[in-house]
């Protein structure tokens, strides 16, 4: 990424400003603004999210809101309350008052002498989502919104169900949270309230864990500011962007079918990334296309933020199976609307072992799987943050566990974009059953790609508000609708549609293992298909070289270290996924402040008994200046048995060698048909 040193506008930065909204709490910000706003006020543009702006996302913040500053705007960045220096206890994600802060923020942003009363909302991950869920509030002041990685479904399309199934992601990021939540405030900002204000934290914390376990079907807690509920809501233009190594990258299609505002869609090859920070490459100049976005509807500047395609993405070529790709080979393209005229849906009918032509037709053969736990180890992660490597490695082990149906050699190039769907007839000997679908790009030597996936507890065939016990024996028809994607298939490699009754760790097994009997005569998968001839419809203007203001600097005391390691003990069949994400020892050199954070994930199994799933998450997280020394600790357990999970969790708080808080939780949730 380019560091780009001289902008428009020299700017002013303020570190702390205490903004009260309307029950008193006092939230904390920091104001990136041209000088010249003293004078001539500019638009503003809030991001809101509860990662830390002092010290754990500044140096992300460095890069962003200065630039967008130095071109002639107030970007304010403020950490939801319970977070950072803002006071409160963050108790859940995306609550009522969250956004009711959001809103008070906003209008005292607006009627600040600094700003013209225009405003705009920006986020990656918390902050996308907040952006839209406040944008559907319909706030006075906002204008528009620059969204990336979100979701506008709650329960279908986040970290915690996908299609009805659990995610171990719903472990992992509660424990993140969990650790978020958990963290001091800075007592060279707050003073001696420090204490004060993290023992409120820590003492009153919930367990979210236990909250997003005891909504295992879509009701009114995940209806809650899930803009797909009602899209007309949204009535400011939106550019929204995602990656498809992401688990995010749905959510973009969706808006820019059913909104009915102004809008455009970006999707690249990135993980949970910005699209200028994007891994894997190429990254692009986003910040260069936000700030056109933002001239075009803040400051009505007749520009190119319009022009060119609704939807522009990476069509991303064949490459080998890997955890990680430093690059994606591929191209841009571009629809001018979404749904494409362009995209033409093929049905492959399933035969046995195979994916026929379209215009063959298949007699009714039942075909049966029982997949082991095992299947799903190389699954990567749900979203990727590619750090440490955890792209889907090679699907052949996890396809001696699946039932598999290949296409013959493709004789010509095939190009999907969209949401390839497998129909399926089927029936279970259990009530309580699953299916994983997944593509992968098979080549010559047998080396399959996963290319996208989709899961479907099969107690939600019907919809996830009501999940109805599978009849066993009885055969029923039912739908699952796979990630989205953009890929390429060269001239001989074949297609590969594969399909298991299991997939941890990255979804939780059923109660017991199923038999499935898929019923090939009413089964096909259905595939997207971009004609190759078809024009990419790119505007005239490129993208940019990625670019930003310099880095914040820091010192890195002692390395990370990053780990992905796959165990399997052949006497006790015991098998681990064990995940090391540790960042080492950084230190903020303008704050005189040490951080040292360590994160650990652990998922296990025993043989095929599908009640000895556990996952795990640990962390802990330092903060040390002269004699100030204070730690968080947090621990999560969850495990099963057929009737209910199991929650263990543990937290500690030290000041120095001290320990000021220890808490235990256990709890049990009964399962509800998952």
């Amino acid at each position: 990424m380019r560091a780009v040193t001289s902008l428009p506008y020299e700017i002013t930065v303020a570190d702390h400003v205490r903004i009260t909204v309307s029950d008193g709490t006092v939230l904390s910000a920091r104001i990136w603004r041209p000088v010249s706003s003293d004078a001539e006020p500019v638009p503003a543009i809030l991001e809101y999210i509860p990662y830390r702006k002092r010290d754990l996302t500044a140096p992300r913040d460095s890069i962003h809101h200065p630039y967008l500053a130095g071109h002639g705007y107030a970007c304010v960045r403020v950490d939801i309350r319970g977070t950072g220096e803002s006071e409160g206890v963050l108790a859940d994600e995306y609550l009522e008052r969250e956004q009711l802060d959001a809103e008070d923020v906003l209008e005292w942003i607006a009627t600040q002498p600094w700003c013209t009363g225009d405003t705009g909302m920006m986020g990656i991950s918390w902050g996308a989502f907040a952006a839209l869920q406040v944008a559907a509030r319909k706030p006075p002041s906002l204008r528009a919104i620059v969204i990336s990685s979100f979701t506008d479904d709650r329960f279908a399309d986040d970290m915690h169900y996908m299609g009805g199934c659990l995610l171990s992601d719903n472990v992992a990021e509660s424990g993140t949270m969990f650790g978020y939540a958990t963290l001091p405030p800075d007592p060279a900002v707050v003073g001696e309230r420090w204490r004060e204000m993290w023992r409120e934290r820590l003492d009153d914390c919930s367990l979210w864990i236990e909250n997003w376990l005891g909504h295992q079907r879509r009701d009114d807690y995940w209806r809650h500011a899930s803009v797909s509920a009602n899209y007309r809501d949204v009535q400011v233009p939106v550019l929204a962007s995602s990656g498809w190594a992401d688990g995010y990258s749905n959510a973009v299609i969706r808006l820019l079918a059913h909104l009915d505002v102004p809008r455009r869609g970006l999707i690249g090859p990135w993980s949970h990334k910005y699209p200028h920070l994007g891994e894997p490459g190429p990254a692009i100049g986003y910040l260069q296309e936000v700030v056109t976005w933002w001239d075009h509807w803040l400051r009505g500047v007749e520009n190119e933020a319009m022009d060119g395609p609704m939807l522009r993405t990476w069509m991303q070529e064949s490459v080998p199976p890997s955890t990680s790709y430093e690059d994606r080979p591929g191209r841009w393209v571009g629809e001018a609307t979404w749904p494409s005229p362009h995209v033409e849906p093929i049905e492959l009918p399933l035969a046995r072992h195979r994916l026929a032509r379209p215009e063959e037709t298949i007699e009714d053969e039942a075909l049966v799987v029982s997949s082991p736990l095992s299947v799903g180890q190389f699954s990567g992660k749900w979203a990727s943050y590619s750090a440490p490597p955890d792209l889907p490695y090679d699907q052949r082990e996890e396809d001696g566990g699946s039932l598999v149906f290949d296409t013959d050699v493709l004789t010509e190039r095939c190009e999907i974009l969209g949401s390839p769907k497998v129909r399926l007839e089927v029936s279970a000997d259990q009530p309580v059953a699953m299916v994983a679908a997944r593509i992968s790009d098979v080549a010559p030597d047998g080396r399959a790609t996963r290319v996208t996936y989709g899961l479907l507890n099969l107690t939600h065939r019907d919809g996830h508000d009501e999940p109805v016990p599978m009849e066993p024996g009885e055969r029923c028809a039912v739908e699952i609708e796979l990630n989205a994607v953009a890929q390429a298939f060269p001239a001989g490699h074949r297609i590969r549609l594969s399909l298991s009754t299991s997939y941890w760790p990255l979804a939780w097994p059923p109660p017991k293992p199923v038999l499935l009997s898929v019923h090939t005569g009413h089964s096909a998968l259905e595939l997207p298909v971009r004609p190759v001839a078809e024009p990419d419809e790119l505007p005239a203007r490129p993208f940019g070289e990625p670019e930003g203001a310099p880095p914040m600097p820091v010192t890195a005391v002692t390395p990370g270290e990053q780990r992905w390691t796959v165990s399997r003990d052949l006497v006790g069949y015991h098998s681990a996924l064990d995940i090391v994400k540790n960042a080492g020892t950084v230190r903020f050199d303008e704050l005189d402040l040490a951080v040292t954070r360590d994160v650990r994930e652990r998922y296990t199994w025993v043989a095929d008994d599908f009640c000895s799933p556990v996952a795990e998450t640990a962390w802990s997280v330092t903060f040390a200046r002269g004699e100030w020394l204070a730690r968080s600790e947090t621990r999560t357990r969850v495990s099963c048995t057929d009737t209910e999970f199991v929650i263990d969790a543990q937290l500690d708080g030290y000041e120095g060698a001290r320990r000021i808080v220890s808490r235990n939780w256990h709890r049990r949730i009964p399962r509800d048909l998952v």
